[in-house]
């Protein structure tokens, strides 16, 4: 996952400094010796690493941190605010006008992820209740047009394209004028990328900017790049003007730099971060948040969100009074894995946890998809009767089910022993699951987060 590493060197860090009951300039100056050179393994810029150390431990050696109840945890509070800063400080969005044409430029190098972030966009913004239409501007790149107009049927969202033989500027300008017509509201130009920036696509970038009034352009910078990303969006700032950046691919073995860097080295804001290749996997950027999952402390708003976004109220209510009575079957239980898989899957949920984010290297050896997958299959090869009443599954019934399944009678019986304990768990501690009413798992989501495993 995102920044691993990085929380990884910073957690054992600050470990040290909780460990102690007072600490002293040298113990501030030790530790920030140590984020240093874990900020610069992560790709993060020499002088932003270097300004943001100078600036934590002088507000760290202060009179107040050095002499307070607990200061190793003010000096960890310290450095969140200064990477909050960092990063932004606050959420922005992309301004969308209330009445007439937003009009969005998506640039960026090939390979960067531009055209499968504009469909991204374009579904977030019809969620919101607006009216997108994708523009098919990049005639270059083989097959780009056909990539934009797949994505844009798997959001709902109409593209326009043309002939490859038409310039970027003429698409552009019928685009508009297309949108227009059928009462578009928003619209997402994608256009072209290089191997490498050069001369032609910052030209062509300029004039489609010149045709048409663009309101905002969007760089998308892959984070896997790390500095090379960060120099990529100065360079673009320089030559065509942005408005702000998508990090794509944030999801991969991303070092950090990308995420750290580009606001305090070019003053544009991040707006987004690509968490996974679905085209629901485009998250808001919030500073505050990620500056809490790079320093292993999780992000539980987000996770409360994506809970809300996923879970069907009146099935979770169902659910909650089922588990009370202890009635719930094994079509509850399956159900409770695809509401976990919308969610992006149990290790997306567990980094978002407190302290997990640091130990998601160990985690993700023990969570074996495989193993989830053979729990489908045996389930699946139940008969409605046996997954609704769990209590009639006898050797016979269970012997069908390991070869329906092509599973081994040990894994059915396992499967079965385990339901059997989350069943009873679940009757014990009925207040765990009171939705909005209660705290708890209750407490993420419209009537929380029902797994009754």
């Amino acid at each position: 996952m995102a920044f691993e590493s990085l929380t990884e060197k910073l957690t054992n860090v600050f470990k040290k400094l909780r460990s102690k009951g007072k600490l002293t300039d040298s113990d501030v100056k030790e530790a920030m010796k140590e984020v240093k050179m874990a900020l610069l393994e992560a790709d993060v810029n020499f002088k932003v690493v270097k300004k943001f150390t100078r600036s934590v431990t002088e507000k760290a050696v202060g009179e107040d941190v050095m002499n307070g109840l607990n200061p190793g945890q003010m000096v960890i509070k310290i450095v969140h605010d200064q990477l909050v800063e960092l990063m932004g400080s606050e959420l922005t969005e992309i301004p969308l006008k209330n009445a007439g044409i937003t009009v969005i430029m998506m640039v960026g190098l090939q390979g960067a992820g531009k055209t499968t972030t504009a469909a991204k966009l374009a579904g977030k913004f019809k969620a919101k209740g607006r009216r997108p239409l994708l523009v098919a501007g990049d005639i270059y790149r083989p097959a780009a047009i056909k990539q934009l107009q797949v994505n844009g049927d798997k959001v709902g969202v109409p593209v326009f394209a043309m002939s490859d033989k038409i310039s970027p500027v003429d698409i552009a300008k019928a685009g508009y004028a297309h949108a227009v017509k059928n009462n578009n509201n928003v619209l997402i130009i994608d256009t072209a990328g290089r191997l490498q920036i050069d001369t032609a696509m910052m030209k062509e970038l300029q004039e489609i900017k010149q045709a048409v009034e663009v309101d905002s352009t969007v760089l998308v910078v892959d984070a896997m790049t790390g500095q090379e990303a960060v120099n990529v969006a100065r360079t673009f700032t320089d030559e065509v003007g942005i408005e702000g950046v998508v990090l794509s691919k944030c999801d991969g073995d991303t070092r950090g730099g990308a995420a750290l860097s580009i606001k305090a080295v070019t003053g544009k804001p991040i707006l987004y971060v690509g968490m996974g290749e679905k085209l629901e996997d485009l998250e808001q950027f919030y500073p505050d948040r990620m500056a809490s999952r790079i320093l292993g402390m999780g992000d539980v708003m987000s996770l409360i969100e994506k809970a809300q976004e996923n879970f069907d109220e009146a099935k979770a209510q169902k659910m909650e009074q089922k588990i009370r009575k202890a009635s719930f079957g094994f079509d509850d239980y399956l159900d409770s894995m695809e509401q976990m898989k919308k969610m992006g899957g149990l290790e997306k949920v567990l980094s978002m946890l407190p302290g997990v984010g640091a130990n998601m290297g160990d985690l993700s050896s023990m969570i074996d998809q495989k193993a989830l997958d053979r729990t489908k299959a045996i389930i699946l090869s139940m008969t409605p009767e046996e997954r609704s009443n769990p209590d009639i599954l006898n050797i016979s019934r269970k012997n069908r089910i390991a070869k329906g399944s092509g599973c081994g009678i040990s894994e059915v019986n396992r499967l079965v022993k385990q339901f059997e304990q989350a069943r009873k768990m679940m009757k014990q501690m009925p207040g765990m699951m009171k939705g909005k009413r209660r705290g708890g798992f209750g407490g993420f989501g419209k009537g929380g987060l029902n797994f009754p495993f």
